[in-house]
């Protein structure tokens, strides 16, 4: 059965679970430090470590990281919430349970909207947001099945993570990933998680579940794991999709259980089957105190907030005139968004705010997104915030190489050598272009006689030209601009040629 007849027959039903490691230098209940990549429980403690006797305190930047995130998503903060203890075995956990929050969660009742490829808006349901402590990380020799040994960093153990989970409104794998990229985004714009899935900060996991066309009730869920990217977001519940929409036509069953994307193959595996809330015994940790968060100090995180990607994005397509999906890579941190918009400011200084700029400023603001998006991230080992923080290009000298452009120093062509010149040594524009010369050839007799010689040297194109091929004037302009080393002004070079030509 293909995926086209399954959505058609039944109806996909997705929510995600999604786990964000906070960006805090300590971790949720000691002082260890949380540096990724550092040697094997180089930084743990008695507390991360789950020694008997040892007490647990509440790293307050966590607690601010979490309710920064649940205001972004129009959550409701509980005034008062509690952590509880989550009971389950495996060898990374030290103390055989993981310190949680269960019926008094952070916060409750939020929403995302999320846009989708064609063009139209959701909204997705969060049902809650809760902080926890992550586990430490097996290292196995081989791979799991095969490992005759498997070794226990404690490093990652303790650090701050926060959950949060959606309801079940997603209706395709194509929605989760949207929704998945949309929340990734808004984390990193509030600085709360670097959204690194490859290293782990940032993971998710889905649970889909099939019912026929128009039916209300749920059908029976399954939740899937390891899910590191977007992409195999989209393709473990495209292949889930297909695997419950087989069993269901052909009389089967579906049974409840936790599953375990393969990407390397390519379609899910059985892992166990998925636990309920009371397998888990929760109970309230003894050792916290309820969690009572001072509305003042609510209002306050409130008040802080930065614009988030949606809304930026948004603002960039009517104040700035740019097309969507300009506007969707140039929002895509919120280090390339400041970046843009403080160039634009300096070329030429327009006016602030969402309404809309005058046509040459949108055209200025069109030039800046397009050497932004074409020259500066091509060199760029990547769009992220440290990324544009080490550009060797900072706005300003993007700004003052395009103000040459715009004033006739130099052509776009000998821009582009001047760029790469520029982010290579980290001079301004001005410098490179008088030390090498590279001012842009506008002398309308030192052009007209560079266009007289190459008509002489070169008949052919004059006439095709006489024959009505119009066209023909190209080889011109490019064999003067090849005689001025592509300094000569092509708006000069084409005003002086048709001239010329008219007269012939």
């Amino acid at each position: 059965m293909s995926v086209a007849a399954t959505r058609t027959d039944y109806e996909v039903v997705i929510g995600l679970e999604v786990h964000a490691q906070l960006l805090t230098r300590s971790k949720m209940f000691c002082g260890c430090p949380t540096t990724f990549g550092a040697p094997p429980n180089s930084q743990t403690c008695p507390v991360c470590q789950g020694m008997p006797g040892v007490l647990p305190v509440i790293n307050r930047r966590a607690v601010e990281f979490g309710t920064r995130t649940a205001l972004a998503l129009n959550a409701r903060i509980n005034a008062a919430c509690r952590f509880a203890r989550k009971h389950y075995y495996y060898p990374d956990m030290p103390k055989n349970f993981q310190i949680s929050q269960y019926e008094e969660p952070l916060a409750e009742d939020g929403w995302l909207e999320i846009d989708l490829a064609d063009g139209s808006t959701k909204r997705v349901a969060i049902q809650r947001l809760h902080l926890e402590e992550d586990v430490g990380k097996l290292v196995h020799e081989g791979t799991l099945e095969t490992a005759a040994t498997s070794l226990v960093d404690f490093n990652r153990s303790g650090v701050p993570l926060m959950e949060t989970v959606t309801k079940p409104d997603l209706r395709s794998p194509e929605e989760a990933a949207a929704c998945l990229r949309a929340f990734r985004a808004v984390l990193v714009y509030l600085g709360v998680c670097d959204g690194n899935m490859e290293q782990g900060s940032l993971r998710c996991d889905a649970n889909i579940s099939l019912r026929p066309a128009g039916a209300q009730q749920l059908g029976t869920k399954v939740e899937i794991k390891n899910l590191n990217s977007f992409r195999n977001v989209q393709y473990a519940l495209g292949f889930e999709v297909e695997r419950q929409g087989r069993a269901l036509a052909a009389g089967e069953r579906i049974v409840q259980e936790t599953r375990l994307w393969e990407a390397d193959q390519g379609y899910t595996r059985s892992m166990r089957s998925k636990e309920y809330a009371q397998d888990y015994r929760y109970f309230p940790e003894p050792d916290l105190t309820p969690l009572r968060l001072d509305p003042a100090w609510i209002d306050g995180i409130r008040a802080s907030l930065l614009e988030l990607p949606r809304t930026r994005r948004q603002r960039f397509v009517a104040q700035y005139g740019l097309t969507p999906y300009d506007a969707g890579v140039l929002t895509q941190s919120r280090a390339l968004a400041e970046y843009f918009e403080t160039a634009v400011a300096a070329v030429r200084p327009a006016p602030s705010g969402p309404a809309p700029i005058s046509d040459a400023s949108r055209a200025r603001a069109k030039t800046v997104a397009n050497w932004i998006m074409s020259e500066l991230l091509r060199e760029l080992p990547g769009d992220d915030d440290q990324a544009i923080a080490a550009s060797p290009i900072p706005p300003a000298r993007l700004a003052g190489l395009l103000g040459l452009i715009e004033d006739g120093t130099i052509s776009g062509k000998i821009a582009k050598d001047v760029f790469e010149r520029m982010f290579r040594s980290g001079e301004d524009a001005e410098t490179i272009v008088r030390r090498e010369g590279l001012t842009q050839v506008a002398d309308t007799g030192e052009l007209g006689a560079i266009i007289d010689r190459v008509i002489a040297q070169n008949p052919k194109p004059l006439q095709d030209w006489k024959k009505g091929k119009k066209e023909a004037a190209k080889a011109y302009v490019g064999s003067v601009m090849k005689a001025t080393q592509g300094k000569a002004n092509p708006e000069l070079v084409n005003r002086l040629l048709e001239e010329k030509l008219a007269k012939l």
